[in-house]
This record gives structure tokens, sequence and C-alpha cells, in this order.
């Protein structure tokens, strides 16, 4: 899978809660920054959006991809199940062979 694919991916798998291709697309030593907290470990990150985020009924619409020579950019929106939107987003995947070994995550409520 390609890098853009794979970040496509890793949203469509938050959406339709599919954790087996989220886990198939990320590296074991994945970590995840975020505005409000850092996720180590891919296990570790696949439990946090299986049983413990705080919305599981949300969308992520893309709006842009860029390609970078060792990136790729996502910018989109975080939307409630009633399409309202949390926030907006750009995620930065960086890559470990063809899998997800980092993102990081930038929003509008980063303050």
């Amino acid at each position: 899978m390609d890098r853009v694919t794979a970040a496509r991916a890793y949203y469509r798998a938050l959406d339709e809660h599919d954790y087996d291709l989220l886990s198939s697309i990320l590296a074991p030593s994945f970590c995840h920054d975020r505005p409000d907290m850092t996720i180590e470990g891919r296990d570790r990150f696949v439990q946090f959006m299986r049983e413990e985020r705080p919305q599981t009924e949300t969308s992520h619409p893309i709006d842009t991809v860029y390609e970078g020579a060792t990136t790729v950019a996502v910018e989109g929106r975080l939307l409630a199940s009633d399409d309202s939107e949390i926030t907006s987003f750009v995620d930065v995947f960086t890559f470990e062979g063809g899998d997800v070994r980092r993102i990081t995550t930038h929003t509008t409520s980063d303050g």
C-alpha cells in the first residue's frame, strides 16, 4: 500500500470501526502525538480507539492530501455524529517501511 493510500485507510478504519485494518497499517512502534495526549504503541492506540475515545460516532472528511518526499500531510475536519464540526486538523504521517510510524496532529484548538 502506498503512503497516500495508507493515510486514507487510517481515516476509513476510524470512521468504520475497522480495527483490524487500523492495526494492519500501523507500525508496532506507532506513536500518535495529539494536542491533548501522546499515545505510544500500536496495540495501545488501537485499544484507545476501540474502547476509550470520547466520541466514537465521528467522521473525518478529508479536504486535501499533501505528499512530501518522506511524509504525507492530511488536512481535514473531525465531525460529530450530527455533522457538526468538532475541529479541523492537519495530520502529518511518517512511515517505517510501508507502515505508519507516527502521526502528529495539529488542530484549530491547539491554542
